[in-house]
């Protein structure tokens, strides 16, 4: 997929180049849309995975918060809207996936307010809704470092006003 584009999956090349006879990929999966859903699905429960372990680490809500930013943003930024991404990145189990995305940045937000470290003269749920939307710039921006730039601006955005 990442060499010819998303069309070029077929099980016949899954096959040849996973060394898993055909007959045995057809036994999991009725066709190369459905192994890709699949495929897709996985990669989205790992990302959440990791941002769920980086929100356990100690910590103040504030920096518990900065750190599940950065690491959204650079798996945006390494993980862009390219073909598959796109024509992927739809279905139930993505519309679950944000709307947990949404609740856990929701709960680190309202956490973060009541310590006085986050803003509360927004909603949890807007400023959920922004952080998201100001990250996923972050799969155009060139490098690493303006990954890091657009982290740190989105966080001054939820600074509290005094």
């Amino acid at each position: 997929m990442a060499e010819h584009g998303l069309t070029s999956v077929t099980m016949s090349r899954v096959a040849e180049q996973s060394g898993i006879g055909r007959a045995t990929l057809y036994k999991y999966f009725p066709d190369a849309q459905a192994l890709l859903a699949a495929w897709h699905e996985r990669q989205i429960a790992d990302h959440l995975q990791r941002l769920t372990a980086i929100r356990s680490r100690s910590g103040t809500p504030a920096e518990r918060l900065e750190a599940v930013l950065e690491a959204y943003a650079v798996i945006t930024h390494e993980h862009p809207g390219t073909e598959p991404a796109t024509l992927l990145h739809q279905g139930d189990q993505v519309h679950r996936a944000q709307r947990h995305l949404l609740e856990f940045l929701q709960d680190l937000l309202t956490e973060g307010a009541h310590a006085g470290e986050i803003r509360d003269d927004v909603p949890p749920e807007e400023l959920a809704t922004y952080c998201l939307h100001a990250l996923t710039a972050g799969g155009r921006l060139p490098s690493k470092a303006a990954v890091h730039r657009l982290v740190t601006v989105t966080l001054a955005g939820l600074r509290p006003l005094h």
